[in-house]
């Protein structure tokens, strides 16, 4: 079966189903939080902080770490039911599909996310980790269909990492790869766990669980705290669904048809022997692997890993033979922030085209960078919903948001919006920024990047990134290969600007 029939029926969504709001303890109202959902994600969950059975004994040094988690506890037992009423109310079938959750920490066994199909169900408050799965059994059982997740998998094990030994894959079908945490892939990767509770540990790693036999998919979230689910950059799940509805993404979910993206929506297809990624199949010598990749950006390499080892390497040149000529598909990415430092500038943006057309609109907006309530004030509720966009035509697209420059000279705050387009090679990009115009012929930013101020030195700055051409984003690949049985596969996609993407897994059966 070829790649495009395995994936005819589905279409690919995207979400982030692990994020925080004011909801617990984080920042930012549950309405902000939905309202910045619905800008640049299909199905979302906010996640509320639950419970954490084994939490450390009361300590001075962090005692401040216990207060404001058990003030959020209670916060979020007191204010469940309103959460309900208020995540069913945004929810609409065809464009927006909402899940409850909440957020279990185990510093024995790692932290889950615990999911709802419909809007009902009251928050566990398990023992352990072995406990909750007991507890989420009985519901299923009971007619409540929900699931659970580890996330932030990478820390050592005891300090919130994953214990592999408790994980079942026949009850939580998939694991986070990569949020604002870091990646868990491997022991290194261009995204190591930063955060104040440590590095990653290799025992905790993604590639650790699959050679210990575990089966499960690949997804990502943002596990932002800042009330805005999607924040460009943290992480993101792909699912093959075959419809924007709650029981074709909840099957999606369920039969490990995800994939974890960075940030860019990679639109990523990987299918062994006809069967999409995520499935279990009967052993065969031989393999027919198919990849399918249309980036959102141009495309640095794609790996297919076999049994957690570099199976083949795809590489392409980004040069075309010939200058293009007629029409052209390409990405016109406007990126816009910088400025002085502590600053924030309000942004009215007009991005339009001479001729031509849109054919997908992709906003890469962020969130603020806060985490606990120490870094900022916990009573603000309000304003956090700062960055939304429409589309006014054909060939036009604008969109309000707010820049802070960049922090430091290593992170990105920057605030844009992606647009793949079809359009003359000898028409030209068209901007309005704060009425500051600009116009670029496309042959130009097929050369190479454009970047200008809206005053002089230190002042705010924009960027349009260089348009790649087709042969650089949309690559298809084919491959056989041959085993004995017991072999797992998958994909992982690098573009040229750092953005990723993992297939979840095909599993080979001994």
């Amino acid at each position: 079966m070829a790649l495009a029939e395995t994936y005819s029926k589905y279409q690919a969504l995207f979400g982030d189903l692990h994020n925080h709001c004011g909801l617990s303890y984080g920042h930012g109202s549950l309405k902000d939080a939905l309202r910045n959902a619905r800008e640049q994600l299909d199905f979302c969950s906010i996640t509320g902080h639950a419970h954490w059975p084994d939490m450390p004994e009361p300590d001075e040094r962090i005692q401040y770490i216990i207060d404001f988690h058990e003030v959020g506890f209670a916060k979020l037992k007191r204010d469940w039911p309103a959460m309900m009423k208020e995540l069913e109310a945004i929810n609409e079938p065809g464009k927006f599909i909402v899940y409850p959750g909440f957020e279990i920490h185990s510093c024995a066994d790692g932290d889950r996310t615990i999911l709802y199909k419909n809007f009902e169900g009251e928050i566990v408050y398990a023992d352990s980790i072995a406990d909750l799965q007991e507890r989420l059994a009985d519901l299923r059982a009971s007619g409540v269909d929900t699931v659970s997740f580890p996330h932030h998998i990478g820390y050592r094990k005891g300090t919130r990492g994953i214990n592999w030994e408790r994980f079942d894959g026949t009850k939580e079908p998939f694991v986070e790869i990569i949020s604002m945490h870091g990646c868990s892939e491997e022991n290194e990767n261009t995204r190591p766990f930063l955060h104040s509770m440590g590095g990653s540990d290799w025992e905790s790693a993604v590639q650790y669980g699959l050679k210990q036999g575990h089966v499960f998919g690949f997804t990502g979230h943002t596990d932002h705290h800042s009330g805005h689910p999607g924040s460009y950059g943290h992480g993101a799940t792909g699912v093959w669904a075959e419809a924007l509805d709650r029981q074709s993404i909840w099957d999606a979910l369920n039969q490990r048809r995800t994939y974890a993206v960075t940030g860019d929506r990679i639109r990523l297809q990987f299918s062994v022997n006809g069967h999409p990624m995520g499935a279990a199949i009967p052993n065969t010598r031989e393999r027919r692997i198919e990849v399918g990749v249309h980036a959102a950006g141009a495309i640095d390499s794609v790996d297919i890993i076999k049994n957690n080892e570099l199976h083949h390497r795809i590489w392409k040149s980004s040069a075309p033979a010939t200058s293009p000529e007629g029409r052209v598909r390409t990405l016109v990415y406007l990126e816009l922030g910088w400025g002085e430092r502590n600053r924030a500038i309000d942004w009215e943006a007009e991005l339009r085209l001479s001729e031509g057309e849109i054919l997908r609109v992709e906003p890469r907006f962020r969130g603020r960078e806060v985490v606990s309530p120490v870094e900022g004030d916990d009573e603000e509720e309000s304003g956090f919903y700062e960055s939304k966009w429409s589309q006014l035509d054909g060939r036009t697209v604008a969109f309000e948001t707010v820049t802070r420059s960049n922090p430091n000279n290593s992170t990105n705050a920057s605030q844009g919006i992606c647009l793949e387009v079809e359009m003359p090679v000898g028409g030209s990009v068209e901007a309005t920024l704060n009425n500051h115009c600009v116009s670029i012929p496309l042959r130009r930013l097929i050369d190479g990047a454009r970047t200008g101020h809206l005053g002089g030195i230190d002042s705010p700055a924009y960027r349009f990134s260089r348009a790649p051409l087709p042969h650089e984003f949309i690559w298809n690949e084919t491959l056989e290969d041959t085993g004995e049985g017991g072999d797992v596969y998958y994909v992982r996609v690098r573009q040229k600007n750092d953005q990723w993407a993992w297939s979840s897994p095909v599993f080979v059966e001994r």
